[in-house]
């Protein structure tokens, strides 16, 4: 290994394995038993200490009998020489796994409300359990999702994720179905759940741009049909929270029910406010959870475990 500071052309050039070597030889004081530590040849070995000598101006090993015994400069050397290799064995060895309950860490998540809370609740218990020492920072989706990745403002980005830059890393968790959620004792809990009737009710839309329409809209023209949105509102929780006072049907997304996987948490706000989720009589698209990172980060530890906790969260299996 060489290294050069290209930044003064009269900078020397230090080559790495001459602190291993020199640490070999001052170690074994043997040039045979210095090359067979360094698997290479004496010849190769002779040849190196020749040029530690020189750049050394010492001799490091002179011929005492049938042995080869340090000169002083040598025994100078000889811990520092040491020190220097077990510094650089640790600079370039791989990064191990880390130990999640010494980790003290902010994490920064950007999610969607529904998805944020569902998150929050989960994550804090497997912190609790297993990382005690980290924070969690959720950010609302008014950030770009790739360039807040590259630029270090969101480690992760949670949700339907769209717009990402080329290297970023994607990893799908959940594909889930969209349910209506209505109070208890609304009209559409009372006989079968037609288009019509799902059409004729009062809905809240969830859109940040304040969008009236999306795909039930298409769905519904297919149909022949058209919906009123009564209220749209940014926020998910909102959606939920009106859903479980009046008469007005929200969108939840969740499990499909021939999955045989636990229900999502997705739905669990939904469950404390009481609602009900009734299936969607119309053919939608279904609904990708997934997560993105960039990929400076695939290999460090603690964000391995943060990316193994959301999936845990979010996509467990049938026996969690």
């Amino acid at each position: 290994m060489t290294l050069v500071n290209s930044t003064d052309p009269v900078a020397p050039v230090i080559d790495a394995n001459l602190a291993v070597a020199l640490d070999a030889l001052l170690t074994e004081q043997s040039v045979t038993r210095a090359a067979a530590r360094m698997h290479t040849s004496p010849a190769a070995m002779s040849r190196t200490l020749g040029r530690l000598r020189r750049i050394l101006q010492d001799p490091l090993l002179v011929r005492a009998g049938q042995t080869m015994v340090p000169t002083p400069r040598a025994l100078a050397l000889r811990d520092e020489a040491a020190a220097v290799v077990r510094r650089l064995g640790a600079l370039l060895a791989p990064a191990t796994g880390v130990d999640p309950a010494t980790l003290r860490r902010t994490f920064s998540l950007q999610t969607a409300d529904l998805v944020g809370a569902a998150l929050a609740a989960g994550l804090l218990t497997l912190a609790g359990q297993e990382a005690p020492g980290i924070s969690l920072r959720f950010r609302a989706e008014e950030l770009e999702a790739g360039p807040a990745l590259r630029d270090g403002r969101v480690d992760l980005e949670v949700g339907a994720i769209e717009h990402v830059d080329p290297e970023t890393r994607v990893e799908g968790l959940v594909t889930l179905r969209m349910t209506a959620a209505v109070r208890p004792g609304h009209p559409l809990t009372e006989g079968p759940l037609t288009p019509a009737r799902f059409a004729a009710a009062e809905h809240v839309a969830v859109s940040r741009r304040g969008r009236f329409e999306g795909p039930v809209d298409t769905a519904l023209a297919e149909h022949g049909l058209s919906r009123r949105v009564a209220v749209v509102l940014p926020s998910h929780l909102a959606a939920l929270s009106l859903a479980a006072r009046t008469d007005v049907v929200a969108l939840v997304p969740a499990v499909p029910d021939t999955a045989g996987l636990p229900q999502s948490p997705l739905t669990e706000q939904s469950a404390a406010l009481g609602l009900r989720l009734l299936d969607v009589p119309l053919t939608l698209p279904p609904v990708s959870i997934g997560m993105a990172w960039h990929p400076r980060h695939t290999a460090d530890g603690a964000h391995h475990w943060l990316r193994t906790a959301v999936r845990r969260v979010l996509a467990p299996g049938p026996d969690s």
